[in-house]
């Protein structure tokens, strides 16, 4: 019982500061949005509650200038001040935003904030083992080495998150009669607008998958799709 102390201790200790983190997320997204009343996304936003079969679809403005969607805890959809401004500014589509939408809505609708509780308290319990284990056999860089090993399985798990949203999303997109143009050419934005083409990490520590291999996964969606309805 007493070997398996520091990873219950670990549990414990991820479970609370996801909690204190949701709770801290929930109020901060509470002070800074406001409900997004813009009249073309909201025909988009209801062309796809009507493909969901639910009564409306409601997104919010978050307060950053920080180009990103996000999907709370709490289920409620987000897209930033900054990326809104894109949008009025003529620079992101209609359509492009709809797929932001689109795939935060997956993201809620596959249980990935949910999972990020188990993921984010497992995770803390695999680096305390493993620290233990490989500090006994390399001394003093036994906790780097359990790092690394982590956070290339958090990267892992939300880089297969973020493939799962975007088949969600087109899919939905698809249904909905908006299609995924806008979900490519966003994709290709994104990363002009982010400066992603210089200078990436290796591969297996983003968070996100490269975008041409986003793209390669939505198109082989719509060729499977394409041969079903033939």
């Amino acid at each position: 019982m007493l070997k398996l102390t520091p990873i219950l201790l670990a549990l414990i200790y991820g479970f609370a500061m996801y909690r204190f983190s949701a709770w801290q997320t929930a109020r901060r997204l509470d002070a800074e949005s406001t409900e997004l009343s813009d009249p073309m996304l909201g025909q988009l936003g209801d062309q796809m509650a009507a493909a969901l079969d639910l009564p409306r679809i409601r997104v919010h403005i978050y307060e950053i200038e920080q180009i990103n969607g996000l999907a709370a805890p709490d289920g409620r959809i987000f897209i930033t001040r900054g990326f809104y401004k894109k949008f009025q500014n003529g620079e992101v589509s209609a359509d492009e935003i709809a797929s932001v939408i689109a795939h935060e809505l997956g993201h809620v609708a596959l249980g990935h904030s949910r999972r990020r509780m188990i993921d984010f308290s497992g995770q803390n319990a695999l680096r305390t083992m493993l620290s233990m284990v490989i500090g006994r056999f390399i001394p003093f860089v036994g906790v780097w080495i359990a790092n690394i090993l982590t956070s290339m399985l958090a990267a892992r798990l939300s880089r297969n998150d973020e493939y799962e949203a975007d088949a969600y999303a087109a899919a939905l997109l698809t249904k909905s009669g908006i299609g995924t143009a806008g979900q490519i050419s966003l994709f290709k934005k994104l990363d002009a607008m982010s400066g992603t083409m210089n200078g990436q990490p290796p591969a297996w520590l983003l968070s996100h998958p490269k975008t041409v291999e986003r793209i390669a996964a939505l198109r082989k969606l719509e060729d499977r799709w394409n041969v079903a309805t033939k």
